[in-house]
């Protein structure tokens, strides 16, 4: 017999949520695609997706992954389907497909996930009254929660998640894995499968994650989902002229992306710890306190990506792709 689990997004708001349940199917299978992975029903009234009086809503497989955490199975990220073969008014998904059949751009994303690891109730390392001493030494340095960072790294590599690095970050208990750079679509895919990687393997520890955007007030950093972006422009020689045409388009349309940039983002979006003020749009060679980054090296060279700092560590990254991709190209 060969598990398959299928997860997917339901209708919780602001922030959705992952779900998930397993199906059995006859046979020692080899799923190497989406295609093979039959679709399958749930109970939208208890994912706030339907009413109790038409609860029916249809799980479509969009891709497969290795399950790290079962042997020989499989893990089938989904996308939400109404009965009639449309997209549910939840399927954030759909709009980036669409917004992806006729684009040219050739645009890649490299999404960098900050979270929190906390325990009863408490940032992992923190005493359980006062604070840790002040933040400094904990960036790639002396952290805490290195195995669970680097478990999952091993889990999202085994899964095929394209996962390119990780690393500890500035608050105590804080850290930071980045995927891609991939097309939208597979960079999207990959980073709610690597959330839900992160959620089980945290509950092997007695752990939860946070994604909340200041997961603790005071002077502490907030978790962001600093996004990278490029289109072929960009990449070839002389694509800074792109990069900066880009941003201009970015800072014209600033209210419209941080409406979708993830919830609770005023919290973390105040100036301070490396952020620009929610109401500002700011750019700059170098500088993290601004909204969008041009790296050393890419000025360097005059040509590669440019760094998106507004969305939040709760962002959904299909409508995050979907937002830079509609205001660029």
């Amino acid at each position: 017999m060969t598990k398959i689990e299928y997860i997917w997004l339901d209708g919780t708001q602001p922030s959705a949520a992952l779900r998930s349940k397993t199906k059995v199917v006859s046979g020692n299978k080899v799923i190497t695609e989406a295609s093979q992975v039959p679709v399958w029903g749930f109970d939208g009234s208890s994912t706030n997706q339907a009413p109790g009086d038409k609860s029916d809503c249809v799980l479509n497989p969009v891709r497969v992954y290795n399950n790290p955490l079962d042997r020989d199975n499989y893990i089938a990220m989904c996308e939400v389907m109404n009965i009639d073969g449309t997209p549910h008014e939840t399927n954030t998904r759909a709009e980036l497909s669409d917004v992806m059949k006729d684009n040219t751009d050739e645009p890649i994303f490299g999404l960098e996930q900050e979270y929190t690891l906390f325990q009863n109730g408490r940032p992992l390392g923190w005493p359980t009254e006062g604070d840790p001493p002040p933040q400094g030494d904990y960036y790639c340095g002396r952290n805490i929660g290195e195995n669970v960072a680097m478990e999952h790294l091993d889990a999202c590599i085994g899964a095929g998640v394209s996962m390119s690095g990780i690393n500890s970050e500035v608050m105590l208990g804080q850290w930071e894995y980045q995927v891609g750079a991939v097309d939208p679509l597979k960079v999207s895919d990959d980073i709610w499968v690597a959330r839900w990687l992160m959620e089980k393997i945290c509950a092997s520890y007695g752990l939860t994650v946070s994604l909340d955007p200041k997961p603790i007030a005071g002077d502490w950093n907030g978790a962001g989902c600093h996004t990278n972006f490029s289109t072929k422009e960009m990449r070839e020689p002389g694509g800074l002229f792109a990069i900066s045409k880009a941003i201009d388009k970015m800072s014209e349309k600033h209210s419209e992306h941080i409406s979708v940039y993830g919830n609770k983002n005023d919290a973390r979006l105040t100036g301070l710890h490396e952020t620009c003020p929610i109401t500002e749009f700011k750019s700059g060679v170098s500088d993290r306190g601004a909204s969008v980054r041009i790296p050393w090296q890419v000025a360097r060279d005059e040509k590669g990506y440019l760094e998106d700092r507004r969305p939040a560590a709760n962002c959904d990254p299909y409508t995050v792709c979907c937002r830079i991709i509609k205001t660029v190209c």
